[in-house]
């Protein structure tokens, strides 16, 4: 679909939003990996619009510092008072006006709280709009229950004539189903002229932009409405009910996008996915699994069940189960879990086996080595073909200072080995079981700390006598060649 660029696309997110009940403005709350404001910006981009402004009011530095770090290109407008929708769209003007902005073309309103809104709903609202030559284009929708809701009117050609507040509604228009969204195409120069002339004579004493659609049309410009594909776009969130009911519907969407794109999802009703989460052709997601921020899944990975992972890069081929894994690098064919915990900067190479209850922070595994039981491994470098052994632990603190351990290609480490860094253990060197590595282990040497074993027959008929270990001692003694039995 061929557009022109909208002058301006303004989002309101002024308001305080008391029913959320929380210290976390209305529009901040997060929803599959975006806030509500966050999602309709993406909306709003796909327009490619020259300027993008949001209102704030409520808590107005939190909103412009999450803009700020979430879409830095976007400008503010202030709302000190929240005295309606026509008074926050003026705001806007009045900010654009000041930042030399002439508003010639088209303008598009939207809410920072319609986190299901899609940029090619906006795509279709502007075509209709610009089509059409209308001064004003409403984004209706046809909605099961309109009850509370602005109705669309029309005549019985269809042509738009008005939109009547549910208040105000004779029965037959009470019977109409297509609602007014609250969001809105404007030709740019006539919104700034028609913003100075809203009233507040109303209940409320409140300046309303759906009075700005009377008044074009009153002034014999073109007014229509355009309807949504899906009603369940226009849906506002005003509640903690209906952020989780929006969370539900926008995780179905995104997984029946990965399912038609050649991604097997094998229990939709459990599985959690983010806005920019990617996965490859051929990967399938077990149940129970949530991937979130940026995470990226290879073509036939398989991921889950029971996983967790944020901002996390799985390779090719690799499979991870059971595992919680923030800011971590996953390489082709590798083997993760169950009941692993991948730190951030953890970097797994190709055909890597991270086993049982290893935990790997900050550190990279070379190709094809293996941690697979019971280890920590923190701030090392791990050659490849390494494999080491059961319940390690990489000693990278010294009580002031993180310091890293080296391990080289093919090395061979013990089980209950301690790395007390600074240390190199050498290529193709070997460690023996309980060593404590305080120096450098030469390439091809064998490092040993334990002394030798001792046997001291009878200690616990003598140390410990009467206990269950001394009668099983002695019972066991009595069975052996030379007793007196």
């Amino acid at each position: 679909m061929s557009v022109s660029r909208p002058a301006a696309v303004i989002v309101l997110a002024a308001g305080e939003g008391t029913r959320m009940k929380s210290r976390l403005p209305k529009v901040l709350h997060e929803i599959c990996g975006r806030s509500m404001l966050g999602h309709v910006l993406a909306a709003a981009a796909e327009l490619r619009p020259q300027r993008t402004t949001v209102v704030v009011g409520h808590a107005r530095e939190q909103v412009a510092q999450h803009l700020k770090d979430v879409a830095p290109d976007v400008s503010t407008a202030v709302q000190d008072q929240q005295n309606g929708t026509g008074h926050a769209v003026r705001m806007a003007v009045e900010a654009l006006r000041e930042q030399g902005v002439e508003l010639s073309g088209t303008v598009v309103l939207a809410y920072g709280d319609t986190p299901l809104l899609r940029g090619r709903t906006l795509l279709d609202l502007v075509a209709a709009h610009e089509a059409a030559g209308n001064a004003v284009t409403v984004l209706s929708a046809r909605v099961p229950d309109p009850t509370g809701y602005g109705r669309v009117v029309r005549d019985s050609g269809g042509a738009f004539t008005e939109i009547v507040e549910h208040a105000d509604a004779t029965e037959a228009q009470l019977a109409v189903d297509e609602i007014n969204s609250g969001m809105y195409a404007f030709d740019g120069a006539l919104l700034t002229e028609v913003v100075n002339r809203l009233s507040t004579d109303n209940a409320k004493g409140e300046e309303y932009i759906t009075d700005a659609v009377a008044i074009l049309r009153g002034d014999g410009h073109r007014v229509d409405a355009a309807v949504a594909e899906d009603w369940v776009e226009i849906q506002g969130v005003n509640d903690r009910v209906q952020l989780a009911e929006a969370r539900r519907l926008l995780n179905d969407r995104l997984l029946e996008r990965l399912m038609r794109d050649g991604v097997t999802i094998v229990d939709p009703a459990s599985t959690w996915v983010d806005a920019q989460v990617k996965v490859g052709r051929d990967a399938v997601v077990e149940p129970q699994t949530q991937l979130q921020g940026h995470t990226v899944i290879g073509e036939g990975a398989r991921v889950g069940p029971a996983t967790l992972l944020r901002d996390t890069r799985v390779g090719d081929d690799a499979v991870v189960g059971h595992t919680v894994a923030h800011e971590a690098e996953i390489g082709p064919e590798a083997s993760v879990g169950p009941y692993a915990y991948l730190r951030p900067g953890a970097r797994l190479g190709r055909g890597v086996k991270i086993g049982t209850y290893v935990e790997v922070k900050n550190s990279v595994v070379g190709e094809a080595s293996k941690v697979p039981h019971l280890t920590y491994v923190g701030d090392a470098d791990i050659g490849r073909g390494v494999n080491i052994g059961a319940s390690s632990v990489f000693v990278n603190y010294d009580g002031v200072n993180k310091n890293r351990t080296t391990i080289g290609d093919h090395a061979r480490t013990g089980s209950d080995n301690m790395f007390v860094a600074p240390v190199d253990v050498g290529a193709g060197a070997y460690t023996g079981a309980g060593t404590v590595v305080r120096e450098d282990v030469p390439p091809g040497a064998l490092a040993v700390s334990a002394g030798q074993q001792r046997i001291i027959e009878g200690w616990v008929q003598r140390k410990r006598p009467g206990t269950p270990s001394a009668q099983a001692a002695e019972q066991a003694g009595r069975g052996l060649p030379g007793s007196d039995d």
